[in-house]
């Protein structure tokens, strides 16, 4: 918990001294604002603690296991369900894809109806939640074969620039939005531990190099994938 305050004391101080010092206003309900802080450090504390005692250790025991069974298409079925499950679901990309539903309906992209706007807000979500499943497909087989990742992110963002001179303007926001709102508190330890046990199992495999980048695939597919889905929309 000492630990947890320390990370949430600089955005105290930051809030505290443009509130008092640039402003210069009382923090308006600063009851609320203690409790609610507190609740923040417990939250923060017991998040923390179910990372370390849960989430790590399960997805690097999953990857002993796959890796032990020898089984590639589990493992690779696996990932891209991990990828998928936890992202459909994700509440901000829930928000994202809503808000641009609203927003082409009222530039006239799509028709402004409840219906269009829902059909577009799902085809969006389901978009994003396939492209991080190809994305943790992509990311589990780079470290089967020990492919490079630096030439792999070269081809992706060479990809993405132009995929982005080709696609609608009106999409470009919203995919590289995507980007951004696919990683969860559930994915990123995960998938972070299923990269660290799988490159641990693996003789020949550093778990240091080639352990970690998977959420950068899972960053990257879906401006790819938004981005054709607003071409082929």
């Amino acid at each position: 918990m000492l630990s947890s305050f320390r990370d949430l004391l600089p955005i105290l101080v930051v809030v505290a001294f443009f509130q008092l010092v640039v402003l210069q206003q009382p923090i308006p309900n600063l009851f609320d604002l203690v409790v609610g802080t507190l609740f923040v450090l417990l939250g923060l504390t017991f998040f923390i603690y179910g990372l370390e005692t849960s989430l790590f250790p399960l997805g690097e025991a999953m990857a002993y296991a796959f890796a032990k069974k020898g089984s590639v298409f589990w493992l690779l079925l696996f990932g891209f369900a991990l990828g998928f499950g936890t992202t459909v679901a994700e509440p901000a990309l829930i928000a994202v894809a809503d808000e641009a539903s609203k927003v082409m309906a009222q530039g006239k992209v799509i028709p402004d109806t409840e219906a269009a706007r829902e059909t577009y807000a799902d085809g969006l979500r389901f978009t994003v939640a396939l492209s991080v499943g190809a994305a943790i497909v992509t990311g589990v087989f780079r470290i089967i074969r020990g492919w490079p990742i630096h030439i792999m992110i070269m081809i992706g963002y060479a990809i993405v620039v132009v995929m982005t001179s080709l696609a609608p303007a009106e999409i470009i926001g919203v995919a590289y939005d995507s980007g951004g709102v696919t990683t969860s508190t559930i994915t990123v330890p995960l998938v972070t531990a299923l990269g660290v046990g799988l490159a641990s199992s693996i003789r020949g495999r550093n778990p240091l190099v080639d352990g970690f980048g998977l959420i950068m695939f899972a960053s990257l597919f879906p401006m790819i994938f938004v981005m054709a889905y607003g071409m082929l929309y």
